[in-house]
């Protein structure tokens, strides 16, 4: 990549969406992203604003309330796809679409980016939802006139606090290419481990050949000093 950095960013394009899968396990998973065509504007809000703790008469400590963002996302016509993905809306034998009442919204990564001087910037936002988006239009005058549609999104932290994500200046040129091929995730730290099992397994581990000896030996220290003290007990208890 280009050792030079952007100065400016413009002109929201290629937005994609990736349904989330959360297992049993709590294991977040992604399906390969759609491409969410007609992106005309993207506004999203910071949710949860830092608080001050005071004690000692100063603000002692300050509370972080990040609780994602909440905005708008304007497209020229949401897609069939995201309406029967997300919003589970129904298609029925004859192609229509069908919104049922109890259908249950699903969760979503949402993957954008913006133009800069030097490259593009990506980002994706990893917990989604999205709102039924209103009905609404109006009548050709002199001239036609675009009407869009908006959804409202809520992006929310994943359980683990991970929010979004962005490229960067020095982002490695695979991640960056392939940034609409799969959601991206950091990768685990290897020096923590996936599980206790894995945590004890890092211990130096002795066989029972090697110690039996010496628990033998502190075993044979115990037993005499056990009878040492009953004979002074007796000796004691005879005068």
């Amino acid at each position: 990549m280009s050792d030079k950095n952007n100065k400016v960013k413009y002109n929201l394009k290629n937005a994609h969406y990736a349904l989330l899968t959360v297992g049993e396990d709590g294991e977040v998973s992604y399906a390969a992203p759609v491409p969410l065509p007609g992106s005309v504007s993207l506004s999203l809000d910071a949710n949860g604003e830092p608080e001050n703790f005071y004690a000692d008469g100063i603000a002692y400590y300050v509370i972080n309330n990040n609780m994602g963002y909440d905005g708008d996302l304007e497209l020229a016509l949401i897609p069939e796809s995201f309406r029967t993905d997300v919003l589970r809306e129904k298609l029925d034998a004859k192609g229509v679409l069908i919104e049922n009442s109890d259908a249950e919204l699903a969760l979503f990564a949402l993957l954008f980016e913006f133009d800069g001087d030097v490259r593009h910037i990506r980002h994706v936002m990893y917990n989604c939802s999205a709102s039924r988006p209103k009905i609404e239009g109006k009548t050709n005058e002199e001239k036609k006139e675009v009407q869009t549609e908006t959804l409202t999104i809520k992006a929310t932290p994943l359980s683990d606090g991970k929010v979004k994500a962005k490229t960067g200046n020095t982002t490695d040129a695979t991640v960056y290419a392939d940034w609409y091929k799969s959601v991206y995730l950091s990768a685990a730290d290897p020096s923590i481990p996936d599980n206790p099992e894995e945590w004890l397994d890092e211990f130096n581990t002795f066989s029972i050949y090697q110690v039996l000896p010496k628990l033998i030996e502190l075993w044979g220290m115990n037993i005499r000093t056990d009878v040492e003290a009953k004979k002074n007990f007796m000796q004691q208890t005879v005068k």
